[in-house]
């Protein structure tokens, strides 16, 4: 038999739990499921093989199984001969338990005793005053297993021998002392009824059971500072965008790691569910500063605003002391940067579907330079921003480092921010970014979709290690379609392949007032307008200013947190 504590039984798949095994609560369909929330403390007298149990003589602690966590054969501490003594459970002699929780140091105790012996040393009340020698002593975060609403009781199951064991009298309390029983108002167990085969009498007093912290007041201390946030006065005009972490924290199962979705040096991104149904990708980024937090609240207010088919949504918010959170719809297909670039990724975009994303991205851009009620300059456009929805439709996201202007606003010199390969020479030189810089790293995007390859790549020959000077020179050559990916060899129209890396190649001049702006980008796209011609020989194209020492120190991660309008990236390989 064994002492449970469970939510309502209805909700626990018992349906199929049988009297002859698994402590009548246990079945096959839900056995060793985290969903089961049950904790039991088993008196076994069974040896059962489908358990593990090492003898029929045994207590044990189960959580969500009938396969215990701990156990140890049945038996008591003698203080006279300061040794554990075996205690028969099938003897048909009274038995006190005591089951004690100790909710701060997370540690459950169970103890055994034949009445009237006293318990072994004090209740566990505190982390000074502990029972010297428990049976079984167990580190477990109860709260990790129990819901808000628990019940307690009692359970078992017969197993190949008959039992008889009887609950003679138990006391219970949460956040406290349970009351001590009066082992002279016990009762003796019923006489066995004659002519069994087999009986073995078990009488069991369940003494006192003390759960701190769990099931007490505690516990909400406890969960208040599990899912604390911080919430300031000036934060309640974005309200509809503050998403509660608690919320967040069950769709993600906890930020489990069978959750993630990707990690760099923003800090993770997990996938969720939320109670309506609505998948969400969760960004947990670190941070360390309050300086422009409402900014930057302020500009996250306005992503979520921003409305376009190939727009990752940004859903909203949560802060914690340490950590901004950022909701996002979840894109089923992942990074672009993991359909181009992964090894371990068995899938290839076709021809039409990369042209399809860089339709789809440009029209983003569009959008955000010239239709909606501000500039958006998006400053950090690269495949591995780039998402794909189910239907594999590009998504541009991503927007740590993105800036808002009302229009006709004269912009100011910021702090380079950027990834190298996709940065303008303006940019680097004088730290001013406009939408022409967003139109240079769009060519970058343009090249890295139909070559294949990097903007920058130390791991190609030192003539193709810079893409856009690589593609430049087979341009003057007049083998400018050698530059498409190889894996596309054969399904792609030669033309169309020229035209789109022409246009990549027109973003990606030197002189800002050179390049297209999205608008005409889009019209060339779409075939509205026949994309102007250029020449490789004489055309000035903003190569990547580094040298070849830096580019064989780039790393594959970001080392920046992309919470900080503020922060550099240079990195090889995406965030």
């Amino acid at each position: 038999m064994a002492f449970v504590v469970a939510p309502k039984i209805d909700t626990n798949n018992t349906s199929n739990a049988t009297a002859t095994s698994g402590l009548g609560i246990f079945s096959t369909e839900n056995n060793n499921k985290t969903e089961n929330h049950i904790l039991a403390v088993e008196i076994d007298t069974s040896q059962s093989p489908e358990a593990l149990d090492k003898n029929d003589n045994h207590v044990g602690i189960d959580i969500n199984s009938k396969i215990s966590v701990d156990s140890a054969d049945a038996s008591y501490f003698n203080g006279k001969e300061k040794k554990n003594i075996t205690l028969l459970l099938a003897s048909g002699k009274n038995i006190i338990i005591w089951i004690d929780y100790n909710g701060t140091e997370q540690l459950l105790d169970v103890t055994l005793a034949p009445v009237p012996t006293p318990k072994p040393g004090s209740p566990l009340l505190s982390s000074s005053i502990k029972p010297s020698v428990p049976l079984l002593s167990r580190s477990i975060n109860l709260s990790e297993i129990f819901n808000e609403t628990m019940y307690v009781g009692f359970s078992g199951s017969t197993g190949s021998t008959r039992s008889n064991q009887y609950i003679l009298g138990w006391s219970f309390k949460k956040g406290g002392k349970a009351d001590s029983l009066d082992l002279s108002q016990i009762s003796d167990p019923p006489k066995s009824k004659s002519g069994s085969k087999v009986t073995i009498i078990l009488v069991i007093t369940i003494g006192i059971v003390c759960f701190l912290v769990i099931l007490g007041a505690m516990a909400y201390l406890y969960k208040k500072k599990k899912y604390a946030e911080v919430l300031e006065q000036w934060e309640k005009e974005y309200s509809p965008q503050r998403y509660s972490f608690k919320n967040l924290y069950k769709a993600t199962k906890g930020f489990r790691e069978n959750q993630l979705l990707g990690a760099g040096g923003f800090g993770k991104v997990y996938k969720g569910i939320l109670p309506s149904g609505t998948e969400i990708a969760v960004k947990r980024v670190y941070h360390d500063a309050e300086q422009g937090m409402k900014q930057y609240v302020a500009e996250i207010a306005s992503m979520g605003r921003l409305r376009h088919k190939n727009l990752v949504q940004l859903l909203g918010y949560c802060r914690r002391k340490g950590e901004l959170l950022l909701v996002y719809e979840y894109m089923a297909n992942g990074s672009l940067d993991d359909y181009l670039f992964n090894k371990n990724n068995q899938k290839d975009l076709t021809w039409s579907q990369r042209l399809n994303v860089i339709k789809g991205v440009a029209s983003a851009l569009l959008y955000l330079h010239e239709e909606w009620e501000q500039v958006v300059l998006h400053r950090d456009i690269k495949a591995s921003n780039i998402l794909l929805d189910a239907g594999l439709n590009g998504r541009l996201g991503d927007f740590g480092l993105a800036r808002f202007h009302d229009r006709g606003e004269n912009l100011e010199a910021t702090r380079v921010v950027g990834t190298i390969g996709y940065m303008a020479p303006e940019l680097t030189a004088m730290g001013v970014t406009t939408t022409w810089t967003d139109v240079y790293a769009f060519g970058a995007f343009i090249l890295e979709v139909v070559c294949g390859r990097r903007p920058v790549d130390p791991e190609r020959p030192l003539e193709q290690m810079i893409l856009l000077k690589w593609v430049t020179t087979c341009g003057s050559r007049g083998t400018l379609i050698d530059t498409v990916d190889s894996k596309l060899e054969g399904y792609f129209k030669a033309d169309e392949a020229k035209l789109i890396l022409t246009l990549g190649m027109l973003c990606s001049q030197s002189n800002p007032e050179n390049r297209p702006s999205m608008r005409h980008i889009v019209q060339y796209l779409e075939g509205n307008v026949p994309v102007p011609s250029i020449s490789f020989d004489t055309a000035g194209f903003g190569m990547p200013n580094i040298s070849n020492e830096k580019v064989t120190q780039m790393t594959a991660t970001s080392s920046s947190a992309n919470f900080s309008f503020e922060d550099v990236t240079i990195l090889y390989g995406g965030r």
